[in-house]
């Protein structure tokens, strides 16, 4: 059967679908969560959307709590779940085109969450709709399930398997191929620092105040932008000349103003996923090597010291000796994506941790309590545990088998740094939708799919349905 064939005489209702869900803008925001919108309008209104184009198509939906939900595209008495999410992360700067307005060119689709993950939701969506579509027998429940706080907190699928039941198995598209089969641990914390001497957030003792610091949106998100709002007693001219021959000399973007007597300065660095923060830059590491050169005051010293200490150029944790490494999964890797300062009233650190299985993490939690000290205390929020499953398993060899069969690469399944859905079944992989010569553009500026990937994924995915379906 010519999978490919197949799905190209549904290609333009596949660019359709996907340009409709593309243009919600579909961010967390909780000020504006409400019954009806647990993480705000635009989730809800995605999910809404994918209820939409089911009920158009006829297909059974099952709404939990309007935070999730499935799409039954058949039945019988395995389950096979499709996990994916309709949720995306703010589009940050650097945007050519209004991020949440599809762009459709020659060879791709331009938009925030056309490859993470509305792109592989649209093509696993029209993957079980042409199968079901063809004139053959469909002997299982292949079901979608969309959530709408995966780059969160996943209230979403913890909601939903309070309600529904644990698939036999199943896959996330919201990675890589040919085939994830291990995810490592994945944690966020907040180093809080406590400012409870301070009486006048406004006072000015020393030769520079420090106000305010504003660095990055997620925990798993490397901050692009930092700004900091400073107090300086006198001679601020040669503190923004420092500032200038500074980001001058580190070649870094940055500028500084005054607004109503302060020193605004900010930098940019370049966002990437919290899993690989090797591939972005940190804007507040170049914030906090600039403010260690100036005399600034006694209460925001000891936060700075902590954060060059635990978090400066700490990307695997070598330099605080929170570092492991395991011979599947691979190195620890460390995220500082959030920075909030605000002199006398809160100031914390939000860190996002991966580590592979063996690794020790409320060993690592303790020892990190014990180097703060009682200035500092750790609130952790999440910690999910890694997940495996053996590569020989016969559903990852059904996977790799039309992988294989679509793209001719033989490239062999392994394991990443980042969390998918597919850490939340009993027996779940992620499977694409990037290949390896996909631009990765996940999270930054001018995310796209080309058109290519888009159609190639829907035919694997078809192709590893069918499949499934004859097992």
């Amino acid at each position: 059967m010519d999978f490919k064939k197949i799905v190209s005489q549904y290609e333009q209702q596949i660019y359709e679908d996907l340009v409709g869900l593309i243009n919600i803008k579909s961010i967390r925001e909780d000020e504006l969560k409400s019954e009806t919108t647990p993480v705000g309008p635009g989730p809800k209104e995605a999910l809404d959307y994918m209820y939409k184009l089911a009920k158009r198509d006829g297909y059974d939906v099952v709404d939990v709590e309007h935070i999730a939900g499935h799409i039954d595209f058949s039945s019988g008495d395995e389950t096979i779940a499709m996990l994916c999410h309709v949720d995306v992360v703010p589009a940050g700067s650097g945007w050519d085109t209004d991020p949440f307005e599809a762009v459709i060119k020659e060879d791709r689709i331009i938009g925030r969450g056309t490859l993470d993950d509305k792109g592989p939701t649209i093509a696993a969506y029209y993957a079980a709709k042409i199968l079901t579509d063809l004139n053959i027998e469909v002997n299982k429940t292949f079901r979608m399930i969309i959530g709408t706080d995966e780059e969160s907190d996943w209230q979403c699928t913890a909601a939903y398997f309070n309600h529904q039941p644990m698939p036999d198995l199943g896959f996330a598209p919201d990675a890589d191929f040919p085939l994830i089969h291990g995810e490592k641990g994945i944690s966020t914390f907040d180093v809080m620092y406590s400012m409870n001497d301070i009486t006048d957030e406004h006072s000015v003792i020393d030769d520079v105040t420090v106000l305010e610091v504003t660095s990055g949106d997620r925990y798993n998100m490397v901050p692009d932008q930092t700004s900091v709002t400073l107090r300086i007693k006198e001679q601020m001219t040669r503190v923004i000349q420092q500032f200038e021959n500074y980001i001058r000399e580190e070649a870094i973007e940055g500028k500084a103003f005054v607004d109503q007597g302060d020193l605004i300065l900010t930098v940019n660095g370049k966002s990437a996923h919290g899993s690989t923060p090797e591939l972005g830059h940190n804007a507040m590491f170049d914030m906090i090597e600039f403010l260690d050169t100036l005399s600034v005051d006694e209460t925001f010293r000891p936060f700075m010291e902590m954060y060059k200490h635990e978090w400066l150029n700490n990307l695997n944790g070598e330099l605080n000796d929170m570092n492991y490494s395991h011979d599947v999964m691979g190195d620890v890797s460390i995220n500082a994506g959030i920075v909030r300062y605000v002199r006398g009233k809160q100031a914390h650190v939000g860190v996002n941790l991966r580590f592979p299985t063996g690794y020790s993490f409320d060993h690592q939690i303790e020892q990190l309590r014990n180097r703060l000290g009682q200035t500092f205390n750790i609130k952790l929020n999440e910690v999910q545990q890694p997940h495996y499953v053996d590569p020989n398993d016969p559903f990852v060899e059904t996977l790799l088998t039309a992988y294989q069969n679509q793209s001719g690469d033989m490239t062999p399944p392994f394991t990443i740094g980042g969390g998918t859905y597919a850490r939340t079944l009993d027996k779940g992989v992620a499977f694409g939708a990037m290949f390896n010569d996909s631009e990765d553009l996940m999270h930054q500026a001018n995310e796209y799919i080309s058109k290519k990937q888009l159609l190639d994924a829907t035919a694997i995915y078809l192709e590893a349905l069918y499949l499934l379906n004859e097992k």
